[in-house]
C-alpha cells in the first residue's frame, strides 16, 4: 500500500464504525497557553476532555499535523540520527467523548492491524499501565501473555503536557526481529522493536500543583505514528526509506549530486534525512500561521531551519536549498492538507528570506566556533563563547551543541544560561511596564460582558479582594484580538474608584482600580467605561479591518495578520509580507480605506455557529485567537471585509472619520508593520506635523548653506591631498621586464573615490605602465588596478585585480584598463602588495 492508501484506509475504517471524520488543527494550537505546538491529536479535543467543551458527536477520527520540538515532547536531537524520529508527523487517531471504552478500542486496533491490513500477529506485542488489569485481560482475548508487558509511568501513563488530561495507556509495539525476539526489546528505544499505536485511555487531569482529578466522564484518545506503520506496511526498516521522505530526499540528492545512503553513521545520509524532517515541519508552521523569529514558537522555528541550513552546508550547499524542497511536498501531500498548496509562495519566500539572512553570518560563525573548540579545556567549550555564536552570528544553543558533539566536546551551559539570563535581565530592566503586575489567585464566579451595546451597567459584585472587584456583569471589555481593555469607574455606595485595567480570571472579568476597594460581595455598584476613549478604540479598530483587507487587495493574497495593536490613539498592523511596500502601494491602500469610509457603509455584527460562520465566503479566521462553538462575525460590505472578532467596532464607516498610515517597517524576515492613526487622533497629528514642519523651516536655509561650504572646502581639500600622493607613486613604480608597476596604499573614503584616483593614475603613468591601488574599508580591502592601453591585451586589469583578490580571501573583475575587487583578509594586504610584480607576471597572456 503507497503511504495514501494507508491513510485512506485508517479513516475508512474508523468512518465505518460510526466516527466523524474530522479535519486536522493547525499545528499552532490558537488558545491553548500550555503549548508551543499541536503535539498529538487529541490537542483540538482538549476542551471536552476537560469537561469544558462540547462537540455534536461522540467519535471521531483524523490524521493530525503534530509537531515536537520542545518541553517535554522534544525529539529534535534524534532527527536524523536513527529511523524513525521526526519533529513533524502525522498522528492517526480515533477518538472516543464519553461513549465506547477500553474494550472496544482494543478490538478495533487488533482489528485494522491483522483483519485488514494483515500485520502478521506473532509480531505484534502490547503494553498496558502497570495496574491497568482491565486492559490486560482484553489483551489476552488477541495475544499470548508472552506478548503483553506491563510498564510504569514512564512508559505507559501518557501526559499532554505537565498539566491536562491523561491516564494510562496501552501501546502496540511491532517486532521487526528476524528470529521474532523481540519480547526483552518492547520499551528499549530501538528500532528493531518499534510502537506504531497507543491508545490512551483518558479519565484525569493533571493539575498544576502535579495532583490528579477524576474526570467527569471517560475517554479514548489513540495515536498511530503515520510515517512508522508505512514502514512497517512497506517492510522498511526506516521511515525516511518509505514513500512519504524518499521525494524529499531525492530533491536533496539532485541539488548536492551525492547519493543517499542508508547507514546511520553516514554523515551525509544524516544530513539528508534531517533535512527532510526539518522542512516538513517548517512547511507546516508557516502554513498555519507561524513565521520564523526571536521569540516562542518563532523561535523554535528560526532553530530549526538554521539548523538544517548548517545541516545543508555539510552537503557542499553553500546558497539556500531548503525552499527548493517545498513543491515537493505540496506535490505529495497538498492533496490531503490543502493549506500547504495555498500558501506555497508565502512558505518559499520566508523559508528563503530566512536562509538568506543566515548564510550572511554562517561562515564566519563556523570560524568563531573553531577558535572556541581550539581553546576549549577539559573538553568542554566556554559558555562565553557559545553565547557569542547566539548573540553574535545567531546560533542558537543546540546548533553550537550540535558542533561541539561532532568534536568530542561538550558546552559549559550553566555560564551559558548564566550570561543569557544576565541580557535578559538587562532587556527586562529597560523595559516600562504599562501597567503594575498584579497577581491573582483562582476566582469562582461568572461575569457577563455586557458592553457591546452598553457603556454603563447596575451590577452586583460578587468577588471583592483589596483593589479586585468582580461584577455579574460588565460593559468593560479584557485586552484580546490586540485590543486594548478598557477603562473607567466603578461606583459603590457613592464612592467613585477609577478602574485602571481589566483582566480575565476563568470565567470572572476582574476590574483592576487604583486603590482598595471598600465593599462586599452583594452590594450594588454601578460600572461605567471611559465612553470617548472606547469610541476611539472602536474608531481605530474597524479602521484596522478596513487595512487588513486593503492590504490584501493591494499586495496579494498572501498576506496574513502576524499581529495588531488597536489602542485609543494608533493602531498597529502586522502582516506577512517580504519587501517593504512601495509608496505607491502605501498610497493605494490609503485610499481604498479611506474610500470604503466615506462611503459610510453600516458594519453589521452577527453571532452565528462556528460552522456557519465559517462557511461565509472570504471569511478571515486569525490566528492566535480560539472560537468555540458561538462566534462573533464583523462585516463591513460583504463584499470586502468579513471576520471573525470579538471586539468593539463603530456602527458605520463614516464615524472613522479618516485613516492615515504613519509607518510602514519590518519586524522580522518576512514580516512588516504598518503604524496608522485614525477618527480624533488625525487634527492632533497634523498639528503636529505642522509644528515640526515650522521649526524645520526656520533652521533648513541657514544649514543647508553651510553644508554646501563645508562640503566644498572638504572636497577641494581631499582632492589636493589625494592628488598629491600620484606623482610619487608614480616615480617609487618598479620596472619589470619593461613595464611600470606602480602600488599604493591610499585612504580612499569609498570605493568610487578609489576608482578615480585609479583613473588618474592611469593618466599619469602614460604607457607601459600597470597600476594597483588598495584601500582599507569597513575592515576589509578594496583594490583598484589599471592598465596603460599599450599593455592591452598582453595585461589586462581584470585578471590581475581578481588574482590578487583571491590571494586576499575575495574576488572582483573589471574592464581590461580598470577593474576593482575587494577581499576579507586585511592582515595580508602588505605581504600580497610585496608580491604583486610576481602576480602581475603570472596573469601575462601569451
Amino acid at each position: 500500500m503507497t503511504s495514501r492508501q494507508i491513510r485512506q484506509s485508517f479513516l475508512d475504517f474508523f468512518a465505518a464504525r460510526g466516527h466523524r471524520i474530522v479535519p486536522s488543527a493547525p499545528v499552532i494550537p490558537h488558545g491553548d497557553p500550555t503549548l508551543l505546538f499541536t503535539n498529538a491529536g487529541m490537542n483540538q479535543f482538549k476542551d471536552v476532555f476537560l469537561g469544558v467543551g462540547k462537540r455534536d458527536y461522540t467519535r471521531a477520527a483524523d490524521t493530525q499535523k503534530c509537531i515536537r520540538v520542545s518541553g517535554k515532547h522534544n525529539d529534535l536531537e534524534e532527527v536524523g540520527y536513527d529511523t524513525y524520529h521526526h519533529t513533524f508527523f502525522e498522528m492517526l487517531g480515533n477518538w472516543s467523548f464519553g461513549d465506547y471504552y477500553k474494550e472496544e478500542a482494543i478490538a478495533w486496533s487488533w482489528e485494522l492491524l491483522t483483519d485488514v491490513w494483515k500485520l502478521p500477529k506473532e509480531r505484534l506485542h502490547a503494553t498496558v499501565y502497570q495496574t491497568d488489569d482491565e486492559a490486560y485481560e482484553i489483551w489476552k482475548k488477541y495475544l499470548p501473555e508472552s506478548h503483553i508487558h506491563r510498564f510504569g509511568d514512564k512508559d505507559n501513563f501518557w501526559e499532554m503536557g505537565d498539566t491536562g488530561p491523561c491516564g494510562p495507556c496501552s501501546e502496540i509495539h511491532f517486532d521487526r526481529t528476524p528470529d521474532l525476539s523481540g519480547g526483552p526489546l518492547v520499551n528499549a528505544g530501538v528500532q528493531e522493536v518499534i510502537e506504531i499505536w497507543n491508545n490512551v485511555f483518558i479519565q484525569y487531569n493533571r493539575r498544576v500543583d502535579g495532583g490528579l482529578e477524576e474526570l467527569a466522564s471517560k475517554h479514548v484518545d489513540t495515536g498511530m505514528g503515520f510515517e512508522r506503520v508505512t514502514a512497517v506496511m512497506q517492510e522498511k526498516s526506516s521511515n525516511y526509506d518509505t514513500d512519504v521522505f524518499q521525494p524529499i530526499i531525492n530533491v536533496t540528492v539532485g541539488l548536492c549530486g551525492k547519493p543517499y545512503r542508508q547507514e546511520l553513521d553516514d554523515p551525509d545520509g544524516v544530513a539528508m534525512r534531517v533535512i527532510a524532517d526539518h522542512i516538513r515541519t517548517l512547511t507546516f508552521a508557516i502554513a498555519d500561521g507561524a513565521i520564523p523569529g526571536n521569540e516562542g514558537r518563532g523561535y523554535v522555528l528560526r532553530r530549526i531551519l538554521r539548523r538544517a541550513a548548517r545541516y545543508a552546508r555539510n552537503l557542499g550547499l553553500t546558497e539556500p536549498v531548503l525552499y527548493k524542497h517545498v513543491q515537493v511536498l505540496c506535490d505529495t501531500m497538498g492533496d490531503v492538507f490543502p493549506e500547504i498548496v495555498q500558501q506555497q509562495a508565502l512558505i518559499e519566500r520566508i523559508i528563503k528570506a530566512e536562509e538568506e539572512s543566515f548564510l550572511a553570518t554562517l561562515d564566519r560563525g563556523l570560524i568563531r566556533f573553531e577558535d572556541a573548540a581550539a581553546k576549549a579545556e577539559g573538553g568542554m567549550v566556554q559558555g562565553a563563547d557559545a553565547f557569542e555564536l547566539y548573540d553574535t552570528f545567531g546560533f542558537p544553543i543546540d546548533l553550537t551543541q550540535l558542533l561541539a558533539r561532532e568534536r568530542g566536546l561538550q558546552i559549559d551551559l550553566n555560564e551559558y544560561e548564566r550570561l543569557l539570563d544576565e541580557q535578559r535581565a538587562r532587556s527586562r530592566s529597560a523595559r516600562k511596564a504599562h501597567v503594575a503586575e498584579v497577581q491573582m489567585d483562582s476566582i469562582d464566579a461568572v461575569s457577563r460582558f455586557d458592553g457591546y451595546g452598553h457603556f454603563e451597567n447596575e451590577a452586583k459584585i460578587l468577588y471583592v479582594h483589596n483593589n479586585q472587584v468582580v461584577t455579574d456583569v460588565t460593559p468593560f471589555y479584557v485586552e484580546m484580538g490586540g485590543q486594548v481593555a478598557d477603562t473607567g469607574v466603578l461606583i459603590v455606595g457613592g464612592t467613585e474608584y477609577v478602574v485602571e485595567d481589566v483582566r480575565k480570571n476563568g470565567d470572572a472579568i476582574v476590574h483592576v482600580c487604583e486603590r482598595a476597594v471598600e465593599a462586599a460581595p452583594g452590594e450594588s455598584a454601578v460600572v461605567r467605561i471611559d465612553r470617548e476613549r472606547r469610541k476611539d478604540i472602536a474608531r481605530e479598530h474597524s479602521a484596522t479591518h478596513l487595512l487588513h483587507e486593503a492590504l490584501r487587495r493591494v499586495l496579494g493574497t498572501h498576506v496574513q495578520q502576524a499581529g495588531s495593536l488597536v489602542a485609543p490613539d494608533h493602531l498597529r498592523f502586522d502582516f506577512s509580507h517580504f519587501e517593504k511596500v512601495r509608496q505607491d502601494e502605501l498610497e493605494e491602500i490609503e485610499r481604498m480605506v479611506n474610500e470604503k469610509i466615506f462611503q459610510s457603509i453600516d458594519v453589521q455584527t452577527e453571532e452565528l455557529s462556528i460552522e456557519k460562520a465559517r462557511s461565509i465566503p472570504g471569511a478571515k479566521m486569525f490566528f492566535g485567537d480560539k472560537y468555540g462553538d458561538k462566534v462573533r462575525v464583523v462585516t463591513i460590505d460583504e463584499k470586502f471585509s468579513v471576520e471573525f472578532c470579538g471586539g468593539t467596532h463603530v456602527r458605520n464607516t463614516s464615524e472613522i472619520g479618516l485613516l492615515k498610515l504613519i509607518s510602514e517597517s519590518s519586524v522580522a524576515a518576512g514580516v512588516r508593520r504598518i503604524d496608522a492613526i485614525a477618527g480624533r487622533s488625525i487634527p492632533k497629528y497634523l498639528r503636529d506635523l505642522a509644528q515640526q514642519r515650522d521649526a524645520a523651516t526656520n533652521e533648513t536655509l541657514a544649514v543647508q548653506e553651510r553644508v554646501r561650504q563645508l562640503e566644498k572646502e572638504l572636497a577641494g581639500l581631499r582632492t589636493q591631498e589625494l592628488a598629491a600622493a600620484i606623482p610619487a607613486l608614480v616615480s617609487a613604480a618598479q620596472n619589470v621586464d619593461g613595464t611600470k608597476v606602480a602600488v599604493g596604499v591610499v585612504k580612499a573614503e569609498d570605493g568610487e573615490q578609489l576608482k578615480s584616483l585609479g583613473d588618474e593614475l592611469r593618466l599619469a603613468l602614460k604607457h607601459q605602465g600597470i597600476g594597483v591601488l588598495a584601500a582599507e574599508l569597513d575592515g576589509k580591502v578594496q583594490l583598484v588596478c589599471v592598465v596603460t592601453d599599450d599593455l592591452i591585451p598582453r595585461f589586462k586589469a581584470g585578471t590581475i585585480v581578481g588574482a590578487i583578490a583571491k590571494e586576499l580571501g575575495g574576488g572582483g573583475g573589471g574592464k581590461p584598463h580598470l577593474a576593482t575587487a575587494g577581499g576579507r583578509d586585511v592582515a595580508r594586504l602588505a605581504d600580497v602588495l610585496q608580491r604583486i610584480p610576481q602576480i602581475i607576471t603570472n596573469t601575462q597572456s601569451s
